[in-house]
């Protein structure tokens, strides 16, 4: 009997030393995806005039590190912040011929996409003009914001509000109302007719948003009202 149970006991030991089975691996982490770098523009070109309204959009080809295959979203709008879209197509090259109106401003810009749906950031924007039939002056572009970004807080008690413009007529002169406010319906003119492209707000209240806007103007009668802004004191 003791024979017996001595072996039992012996079975018993090797058993759970051995652990009845090796342990499994856990799985390999998945692979990390990486987006497609930034596509860069070639044509048309930043502040282009255009002859002909049936243009072809190129830009330089995205790599993906991962070798996955690319695929391009083009947008075209008559605003620099793309609210206004005209086309928005999707391209497996780095070419698209697309036909426009004629005496028109456009804006454009290019995004790449993997085959796995990871995207880069949008590329930077051209502005260009299509010329109109016996147009002799051409509205300025939209106004571009340089400074404060779009909807951030300041801490400051004051903001040098920053804005870049140009116009296909470089001959023109360009000058700027700056409107600002707290009522995005309703802003007030707090700069009228003035050369430089920055403004120094006055004293602001915390805790507040506020709103603000350029139009701009050339010296021919022309002017173009840009988009608003806004951003929130700390």
């Amino acid at each position: 009997m003791k024979k017996i149970l001595y072996t039992l006991a012996l079975s018993t030991l090797i058993w759970s030393c051995g652990g009845g089975g090796e342990d499994t691996p856990p799985p390999p982490p998945a692979p990390t995806n990486n987006a497609p770098t930034v596509p860069t523009l070639v044509y048309p070109t930043n502040n282009l005039l255009c002859i002909d309204n049936v243009l072809d959009f190129d830009w330089n080809a995205s790599t993906d590190s991962d070798g996955d295959a690319i695929t391009y979203q083009v947008q075209v709008a008559k605003d620099a912040g793309f609210t206004q879209l005209t086309h928005t197509v999707t391209e497996s090259t780095t070419l698209r011929t697309l036909s426009l109106e004629k005496g028109i401003a456009y804006y454009w810009r290019v995004k790449a996409t993997d085959s796995k749906n990871l995207s880069s950031a949008y590329s930077a924007t051209n502005q260009f003009y299509t010329e109109g039939e016996g147009v002799s002056n051409y509205l300025p572009f939209s106004p571009i914001l340089v400074a404060p970004t779009l909807n951030s807080t300041v801490t400051s008690t004051t903001v040098t509000l920053q804005w870049t413009a140009d116009d296909v007529n470089t001959t023109d002169t360009l000058t700027y109302d700056v409107y600002f406010g707290t009522d995005q319906a309703n802003l007030s003119i707090a700069s009228a007719d003035q050369t430089g492209t920055s403004f120094e707000t006055p004293t602001l209240t915390a805790s507040t948003t506020y709103f603000w806007k350029i139009v701009v103007k050339d010296n021919q009668g022309g002017q173009t009202i840009g988009q608003i802004w806004g951003f929130i004191t700390d």
